[in-house]
């Protein structure tokens, strides 16, 4: 069988070609989020705090801001992206076209990724006007950076083939992602937690996602590096096997 790269292509193209069209409004907004974390948390919070680990504040946290923003919007894109077409019927010309499911996945996954990957080193950029930014992996945050958009790109493609109406598509971002997000070392690092909550904190995935982020700049991490790539490694296959079985069986795909 042979990969339709015109297929794929025509339904990035087309997606990429959504996003450009609100591409102020996309950059405006994490540029100004960034901003208001470094006004709030990098000047206010941390001109009174030392240093952590031998960072300055400020850039410490700027790994845990490019993860947040990497998180929400790999969901957002890759959920919208699949989800208007099963809200607007036109499903069912995607499903009944030349294109298999594997160039169906790759093509809005694709697109997702890419929008969330430039939105990310946006953020990195905006970032270095306010702290001095110092990326010791350059390599392993390149890895991390697409790794976590796939993943949680094809975590978005999942929700929006689950969710049965624009509700459900923000309940778990807002209520599970954000918050695991917040709790997981993104403004502090775990090891200023007492021993039970370090404890407790270990079960949070996403501690292990922004402390491997972390060490690719500045070479300290919450947890061994090894463990934060095979946790992505593992999230990402989890992912791929749930999107297998939707489209195996169909899943709210076909009725």
């Amino acid at each position: 069988m042979t990969f339709n790269r015109y297929g794929v292509w025509a339904i990035y193209r087309f997606e990429m070609a959504r996003f450009l069209r609100t591409g102020v409004q996309s950059v405006l907004t994490p540029v100004l989020t960034t901003s208001l974390y470094f006004i709030v948390f990098g000047s206010a919070i941390g001109s009174r705090m030392s240093e952590v680990g031998g960072v300055p504040y400020g850039a410490f946290i700027v790994p845990g801001l490019i993860m947040l923003s990497l998180f929400t919007e790999s969901i957002s894109n890759a959920s919208f992206g699949i989800y208007f077409p099963k809200f607007t019927g036109t499903i069912y010309e995607l499903l009944s076209a030349p294109v298999s499911y594997l160039e169906i996945v790759a093509a809005y996954v694709g697109a997702a990724a890419t929008k969330s990957i430039m939105l990310g080193l946006i953020i990195l950029a905006t970032s270095a006007f306010f702290v001095p930014i110092q990326i010791l992996h350059p390599g392993v945050m390149i890895l991390f950076l697409v790794l976590t958009a796939l993943s949680f790109c094809l975590f978005g493609f999942i929700m929006g083939i689950w969710a049965k109406g624009w509700e459900q598509m923000s309940f778990i971002p807002m209520l599970v992602v954000t918050p695991l997000t917040f709790l997981g070392g993104a403004f502090y690092s775990i090891d200023m937690l007492p021993p039970a909550w370090r404890t407790v904190t270990l079960f949070n995935p996403v501690v292990y996602l922004i402390s491997g982020f972390r060490w690719s700049f500045y070479g300290k991490s919450d947890v061994a590096i090894e463990i934060s790539l095979a946790a992505i490694f593992g999230f990402l296959l989890l992912c791929l096997g749930v999107v297998a079985w939707i489209f195996k069986t169909g899943y709210r795909l076909k009725n």
